[in-house]
Formats: C-alpha cells, structure tokens, sequence
C-alpha cells in the first residue's frame, strides 16, 4: 500500500494484520479522491474509522491542512502514528484513541470533510453517521463506504444523500449539506 499522489507520492505505508482489516482498495481510493478533489485543497479531514491511516494521509499528501484520525484499536494507533511519521504528515495530524460514537459526542473540532469506512454489515455505519453532522463546518462533505447491500439514509442532519458511487461491491454515498 502506497500513497497514490502529493506531497508524500509513493512512499510505503504499512497496514494491520489480520482477517478483520480491510484496507480501501486503490480503485475506490482514487474514486474517492476524484470526488473530492476541489473540496480538500485546506480542508480539515476527519478520518473516523482510521486503520491504517491511509485514507487521511492521502488526503494530506493532497493538500489538506489538517486531519483528525480516530479509532479505539492500539494497534491500528501504532501504525497510523508510524505511517503519519514515514510520510511526513504527523505534524498536520492528530491521532485518537476513542470509540468513534465517544469522539463524535465529545470533540469540539469541526471539519471539511468526513469519511467513514467501518467494519462492514455490523449497523456500527448506521449507528454513527447520524453523529457526524455535529462536527461539520458549514458547506461540508461526508462520505461513507460501505457494501452496496448497506442502505443508508437520504437525510442525515441537514445533509442529504447527493450521490452513490459504484465499485463493484463497494459504495461511496456523499452526503452534502442542503442550501439554504
């Protein structure tokens, strides 16, 4: 696994072990990043389910200012802090050890953009995104990725469902902020 583009364009990262993890295929990767290409030029990003890292520090390689990683396992926060280190990045970035409901319900930081890729068909995606709007700056981006037999909502907050984007099993729903 490598960061596509950017500031830190190919360096290694390293990934979790084991039958639980599931990184973000390249494919989706870059559907991503081509979704939300004029959106994260100075964004705050928060990446809510951070694994790795690799998503949040793409989004750094690619010009956010700043990115919040949140997840409760300790070895996913041992290779999220290494990652962030080998690629330049932990200076722009935070680590947190939390429950993502916890992070969501204490933090007082608002971003640009969220994404949010938990473990898939255990509901954790439905029980969190009704969070998320509270920690949005106006105008933001939230994007989920999940199993295409996931349904999400339309309306999350004052966010609604804009589009879904296909990669084969895999969905990417961005939600955007209703205009007033």
């Amino acid at each position: 696994m490598r960061v596509i583009t950017g500031e830190a364009r190919g360096r290694k990262l390293k990934t979790l072990e084991g039958l639980d993890v599931r990184p973000t295929t390249d494919r989706v990767k870059e559907g991503l990043f081509n979704i939300i290409q004029f959106d994260l030029p100075c964004a705050r990003f928060l990446d809510l389910f951070g694994g790795s890292g690799q998503i949040g520090i793409e989004a750094l390689s690619r010009g956010a200012e700043y990115a919040v990683f949140v997840d409760e396992s300790r070895a996913a926060q041992q290779v999220m802090k290494e990652n962030l280190q080998t690629t330049g990045m932990f200076q722009k970035s935070k680590v947190v050890s939390m429950e993502a409901k916890a992070f969501l319900a204490g933090t007082k930081e608002r971003f640009q953009i969220a994404f949010l890729d938990p473990p898939y068909s255990k509901g954790i995606l439905q029980e969190v995104l009704p969070l998320v709007p509270g920690v949005m700056q106006p105008q933001g981006l939230i994007i989920c990725e999940h199993l295409k037999e996931e349904t999400l909502p339309e309306q999350v907050g004052s966010y609604h469902l804009h589009k879904i984007y296909a990669y084969g099993r895999i969905r990417l729903s961005v939600y955007r902020e209703a205009a007033d």
